[in-house]
């Protein structure tokens, strides 16, 4: 009996490492899909902060200065989409309504990044780069919701393009759009990045996620 009991450790040391493999494969791939969506919109940050600088950087210092007071005191369109208010509702959030805020964010600017395009080269990079992150992050919703709380393409996530955001501003008033388009996508980019980097730095327990 003993001897069975020997013979039978190697094949259930076997099986249980097997069966640890399988079980952590979903959460490997969970966190490579993470990696790809923060790395796109960390490029994207950078990239709208870069077409942001370029774009202050022609205007007059007091020009600078009467927009930025004009836009602190408007708001971005995707301020209607609810949201953390701060680091810490962002860090209580769960992992699922801080993917569902990013799709959103993201979806928001699919129309509107074609006012951006144009004049700069990078610019023209904006729409693809859009549409990969937000099919990752569909992915990463797929993978993270519960049975009960199925999220399809479009039931859950229409949002008014940013043309109508803007529908009231003259033709004379177009520096103005353009100032605020630019530093609207700056601050949404900045969002979808601390969102999914909170939501990837969950399935790590021991990392420190601290904002």
């Amino acid at each position: 009996m003993a001897h069975l009991s020997h013979l039978c450790l190697p094949a259930i040391l076997l099986l249980s490492v097997m069966c640890l493999g399988v079980s952590s494969q979903p959460n490997a791939d969970n966190q490579r899909l993470f990696s790809i969506a923060v790395s796109r919109v960390q490029h994207l940050h950078l990239l709208s902060q870069r077409i942001f600088s370029e774009f202050e950087s022609s205007l007059q210092m007091e020009e600078q200065r009467q927009l930025n007071k004009i836009f602190l005191q408007d708001f971005c369109n995707s301020d209607y989409i609810i949201s953390p208010i701060d680091k810490h509702e962002t860090q209580r959030s769960s992992v699922l309504n801080l993917l569902s805020i990013s799709y959103r964010l993201v979806e928001s600017w699919e129309s509107a990044s074609h006012s951006l395009s144009g004049g700069s080269a990078p610019r023209n990079q904006i729409l693809p780069r859009l549409s990969e992150l937000k099919t990752g992050i569909l992915l990463l919703i797929r993978a993270n919701q519960d049975p009960s709380e199925i999220i399809t393409d479009n039931s859950n996530f229409q949002f008014v393009p940013y043309e109508n955001y803007y529908q009231n501003l003259d033709d004379d008033e177009s520096q103005r759009k353009t100032y605020e388009l630019l530093a609207c996508f700056k601050k949404d980019m900045h969002k979808v990045e601390t969102y999914l980097t909170v939501a990837k730095c969950r399935l790590s327990p021991e990392a420190n996620c601290t904002l």
